[in-house]
């Protein structure tokens, strides 16, 4: 690709030498120059349309009927268009660049890396944003290993943007705090609902609507073989045991996170069984609600049921590369996931 510039001057100088002068392929050289605005350094380009230019008089010699005067203009316009183009397209990509480098940034602070392991429990992640240029969204999610056990948070903030990565981060670092100073699960949805609430009202929603959260807490005690969750609003999560799924729905839903104050802060805790070798799915909605061309959503309990035993690393591989073929590679929203396994 780097050298189609050069091979289509190659080619056009080839045909214009071996055909009759009516055809005129030489009336094509200036579209070297522009195809290499798209691809090359300002110099290169200049370089290549002053070859097209010298070519053109060579050609001129040989068969003096060609209208040289008028390609010549053409390449020399084309030259300096494609040069400024080029120009800009390297101050883009520049900038794109530098947004990246701060995106990488916030997804640090904002997402933990993963692979965690945390004594016999395994957590690894998964996190597409929608947009490719954005790398980090609404989306969200932590792990801990707190005296209580091993505590994991996973949610998503209504909206996109700046102002959803910073709703996101506030309820993280609440998150980060509160799993170790609060023992119980109710008092640290709490603590995420009143930093939620914080920083709505330091930073307004745009819209008509409040903005607001949906998460899952789920807490892993490191004795006995139970799953606490209190689900604010969240997709239930996915546990596989011994071959078959169950969906962990709540007895009673919680507030979603900034709507305490509205609806009441009436949080229930709710507790399942599970043995070693389960494997919990956690993820947002974005997963469950990836479309096919014809509208359909990803069939995400039916695609579990289907999965062998495997870690976590290669469920969320499995599921990565499934939903970008379902999707065709169109995400419509940000998507993430933890697959946690209990050794």
């Amino acid at each position: 690709m780097r050298l189609s510039p050069v091979i289509l001057t190659v080619v056009i100088a080839s045909l214009a030498y071996s055909t009759p002068p009516e055809m005129a392929f030489s009336r094509l050289l200036p579209a070297a120059p522009a195809l290499a605005a798209s691809m090359w350094p300002v110099l290169p380009t200049v370089l290549l349309g002053t070859v097209c230019l010298l070519l053109m008089i060579g050609l001129s010699l040989v068969f003096p009927d060609l209208g040289t005067w008028w390609t010549a203009a053409g390449i020399i316009a084309v030259t300096v268009a494609a040069a400024y183009g080029s120009h800009l397209r390297l101050q883009r990509e520049r900038t794109l660049f530098q947004v990246r480098l701060v995106a990488d940034a916030a997804q640090q602070v904002v997402l933990s890396p993963m692979p965690r392991r945390f004594g016999n429990v395994e957590i690894e992640s998964l996190y597409l944003a929608a947009a490719a240029e954005a790398r980090i969204g609404g989306d969200f999610y932590e792990a801990a290993d707190t005296p209580y056990g091993v505590r994991l948070l996973i949610g998503d903030v209504r909206g996109k943007g700046l102002p959803a990565v910073g709703a996101a981060a506030a309820i993280v670092n609440a998150f980060r705090e509160a799993a170790y100073d609060e023992a119980d699960l109710v008092a640290v949805a709490r603590r995420l609902d009143a930093s939620s609430s914080r920083y709505n009202a330091a930073f307004p929603s745009d819209g008509v609507m409040e903005r607001f959260a949906t998460a899952l807490l789920v807490q892993i005690p490191h004795e006995g073989c139970r799953i606490d969750i209190l689900n604010c609003g969240h997709p239930p999560p996915l546990l596989l045991h011994q071959g078959d799924l169950h969906t962990l729905e709540t007895a009673a839903p919680s507030p979603l996170l900034s709507l305490a104050e509205l609806i009441g802060d009436d949080y229930h805790v709710d507790t399942y069984d599970c043995a070693p070798g389960d494997l919990l799915l956690l993820y947002t909605d974005g997963v469950a609600e990836t479309r096919a061309r014809d509208g359909e959503f990803f069939p995400l309990a039916s695609w579990m049921q289907r999965q062998p035993a495997m870690p976590p690393r290669e469920l969320l591989s499995a599921l990565h590369r499934d939903l970008l073929r379902y999707s065709r590679g169109r995400l419509d929203d940000d998507i993430a996931a933890l697959a946690v396994l209990r050794r």
